[in-house]
């Protein structure tokens, strides 16, 4: 059931949550059947969301505590010690799977940083090899713009003196 899972869901195998939780294989998957427990399957496997799979250990504490103490019965100290440590051990899960996720992602921020970095570092190599090249082009087409008038002015010559010849026969 994949209601409103946060992309940041730190996930267990159901084998895990067993093993973290205590709770019956039967009882987990029908909790994951009720929706109480959201899950996913991944590579044929069933994954459990470990904060829905926290809350549901909660409620079924308080409504062990509420049950005892509607009765008169005095709690085990030993299923709440045990209570107690399955609710740390799982919170420890998610604490550090989250610890995980932040330095995957400051890793692929300083990635990132670097990539834009050497980016910046291409574009100006870049800029500075157009403005080369634009000094360059303007130079030889001032070279070129010389040398069509140094042309002309010989051809104006030859033309001047050919003309000329022919009118002085």
């Amino acid at each position: 059931m994949d209601n409103k899972i946060s992309p940041n869901t730190t996930w267990l195998s159901v084998e895990e949550f067993i093993k973290l939780s205590g709770i019956e294989e039967k009882r987990v998957l029908k909790l994951i059947e009720e929706g109480i427990i959201q899950s996913k399957t991944q590579n044929g496997k069933i994954l459990i969301d470990a904060t829905s799979g926290t809350n549901a250990i909660i409620k079924r504490v308080e409504n062990n505590l509420v049950s005892a103490d509607m009765n008169g019965n005095v709690l085990d100290p030993i299923f709440v010690e045990k209570t107690i440590s399955t609710i740390l051990g799982l919170h420890d899960k998610v604490v550090a799977a989250k610890d995980e996720t932040i330095s995957a992602f400051k890793n692929e921020n300083v990635f990132l940083k670097d990539a834009l970095i050497s980016m910046q570092e291409v574009y100006d190599d870049d800029k500075k090899t157009i403005e080369t090249m634009r000094n360059e082009l303007q130079s030889a087409r001032e070279e070129i713009e010389f040398m069509k008038r140094k042309y002309r002015l010989m051809w104006g010559k030859v033309s001047s003196l050919s003309g000329g010849g022919q009118n002085e026969d």
